[in-house]
């Protein structure tokens, strides 16, 4: 059964062990408009935050100059997770030690939004804050703990 009052928010932040134009980063970097191309064609994706680079390298969260911010909507979980674990990006998921440095605290939130709107680089850091505090709820959730949308969310 297909939600359409609401759509999927993720946002997945990472914290990048060396700067962008790097040598060691130059498969990661390669690899971004491959792996975006396949996230804008495939089936339930919706939108995903970008500059005007067509990615969203340009964006920060917390703060923090070496953190990153992959930000999307999709229908549901099912789209997101399909999505996920499927060729290039599942190869430089693989690789994501490479690139990043490991982080204990959770990095990656799902939350619900009405069909229609756009979360910001705010929302998702509250989101994320939330999870961290928290753990899984129907406010900020995991693709492990997920729930589903809210009536009045």
């Amino acid at each position: 059964m297909t939600n359409t009052t609401h759509e999927l928010a993720q946002v997945n932040i990472a914290r990048l062990k060396y700067p962008l134009d790097s040598a060691e980063l130059k498969d990661f970097v390669d690899g971004l408009d491959p792996v975006n191309a396949v996230a804008d064609a495939a089936d339930g994706f919706v939108w995903r935050l970008q500059g005007e680079e067509g990615n969203a390298t340009d964006e920060r969260a917390f703060g923090d100059e070496w953190i990153l911010v992959n930000m999307s909507v999709w229908r549901d979980t099912n789209a997101l997770t399909a999505f996920m674990y499927q060729g290039r990006h599942r190869e430089l998921m693989a690789r994501r030690r490479e690139f990043f440095e490991h982080v204990t605290e959770a990095m990656a939130v799902m939350w619900w939004v009405p069909a229609g709107e756009r979360p910001t680089v705010a929302d998702a850091e509250k989101r994320l804050l939330h999870l961290r505090e928290h753990g899984p709820t129907p406010h900020a959730f995991t693709l492990r703990t997920s729930f589903p949308p809210e009536p009045s969310a």
